[in-house]
């Protein structure tokens, strides 16, 4: 793929918990491509990820969540891990954080559980998507249709199963931000 994102900034939101490969994969591909990449977090100076033996290594905060909108962003990325989602639905600021990029018809993409966030901003009912198995019976109370698929793309939504699906969420997650805003992604 020779998608080019020059000029597109990607926000990564995220909080200590979140899986290390579900950044790292994700956050190299956004880069590759040209875009630019900006780590929020409601931390102020680093955020710790999960490896899956525990935490791993810190890396930087680049934006604080309270100092920013979505709308100074071109399309955001929802990394999983079991705590980072968990965390960051109870931070208000988060919640409304994503729900500007649906309101917005922006890019979203969204690994394991990283959906749960999606389900906290109301932005689920009605879209075809997948995630980490134990989030379906959730998106699916929340009116999502869950489909047991890799990469599910659905108005530039954009989901993911687990880091075994990388591959295939990276190359797709590139496709819609390059396509930019989708008319029927609204909240």
């Amino acid at each position: 793929m020779n998608a080019d994102l020059t000029g597109k900034k990607v926000a990564i939101l995220v909080a200590d918990g979140f899986e290390d490969s579900e950044l790292r994969s994700p956050r190299a591909a956004l880069d590759e491509h040209g875009a630019t990449t900006v780590i929020v977090s409601p931390n102020t100076d680093s955020v710790k990820g999960w490896t899956g033996e525990g935490f791993g290594e810190s890396i930087p905060v680049d934006c604080e969540l309270g100092t920013v909108d979505s709308e100074d962003f071109d399309a955001l990325l929802l990394p999983g891990g079991v705590l980072n989602p968990d965390k960051l639905r109870l931070h208000p600021e988060a919640v409304e954080f994503v729900r500007g990029f649906f309101e917005d018809g922006k890019p979203v993409a969204a690994i394991c559980h990283g959906p749960q966030l999606l389900i906290e901003a109301d932005v689920v009912t009605d879209r075809r998507m997948t995630s980490y198995p134990s989030v379906r019976r959730d998106l699916l109370n929340a009116g999502a249709d869950w489909v047991d698929e890799p990469v599910v793309v659905d108005q530039g939504l954009v989901t993911s199963r687990t880091p075994a699906d990388l591959p295939e969420f990276n190359r797709k997650m590139i496709e819609e931000i390059a396509e930019g805003r989708h008319s029927g992604q609204h909240a």
